[in-house]
């Protein structure tokens, strides 16, 4: 469904990603794991038309988005969940959940998705009037996610999701990625810190490291792999 060709992304003279080369098939979760400063995010933000590339092609269902503006990106289908949720702080939470399907013309659309949304995250049900900025960590981390689906994306990409969540609202968070996979046959990429509950929820994985890709493999054998372990697993 998405496939990265030889990406070269720079910030002025600084290069951030030297011609990484990936692939997500359609209707899996698959995970980017690295550390701070590896190019993860660069990578999401490319791919949203956040970030312009220097060289190298973003295919999605077989067309090259590559410099394509973000909102025609989000229009043919591609949601990004951002690092730091960037949730709309003085709007209520009903308020960001519309802003989420700006480009959704049709009211009976809207409605069906607020509803899958509100099924979903039921404490945003509860949160509806509350202005976004008054929630917790965890309750804007649904937000976020509950905004980026009312655009009726087929592909979803969450950037760090677990980040300055506890322990148990990491859990739930990574069971609603899973149940939003499953449910709605949704292909998400997902970049997160947490990598041993990233392998553990994805199919397949890729190890970023200094801009290029050093890793990839099923999920399983990365989590048994010494260096993922030593680097990323704790041991």
């Amino acid at each position: 469904m998405l496939e990265i060709k030889n990406l070269t992304v720079s910030y002025g003279a600084i290069s951030a990603l030297h011609g990484i080369t990936l692939s997500v098939q359609s209707g899996s979760i698959v995970t980017l794991i690295g550390s701070n400063g590896a190019g993860k995010t660069t990578t999401l933000k490319t791919v949203s038309g956040l970030l312009k590339p220097k060289s190298g092609e973003i295919n999605y269902e077989g067309k090259n988005i590559a410099g394509l503006p973000p909102h025609e990106i989000v229009a043919r289908g591609l949601s990004h969940v951002p690092e730091g949720r960037m949730i709309f702080a003085n709007l209520t939470v009903l308020e960001n959940l519309q802003m989420g399907a700006y480009l959704v013309r049709d009211n009976k659309i809207v409605r069906r998705e607020l509803e899958f949304v509100f099924a979903t995250f039921p404490r945003l049900k509860e949160r509806e009037q509350q202005i976004a900025g008054t929630l917790s960590g965890g309750e804007q981390q649904m937000l976020a996610i509950g905004r980026a689906l009312m655009s009726q994306p087929k592909f979803l990409m969450l950037d760090e999701p677990s980040l300055g969540l506890a322990p148990l609202l990491v859990k739930s968070i990574f069971e609603k990625i899973v149940e939003i996979n499953r449910e709605r046959g949704l292909t998400i990429l997902l970049v997160e810190q947490n990598a041993n509950r990233a392998l553990e929820i994805s199919s397949f994985g890729f190890v970023l490291e200094t801009g290029k890709i050093t890793l990839q493999g099923d999920s399983v054998a990365l989590r048994q792999n010494p260096q993922v372990k030593s680097a990323y697993l704790g041991g």
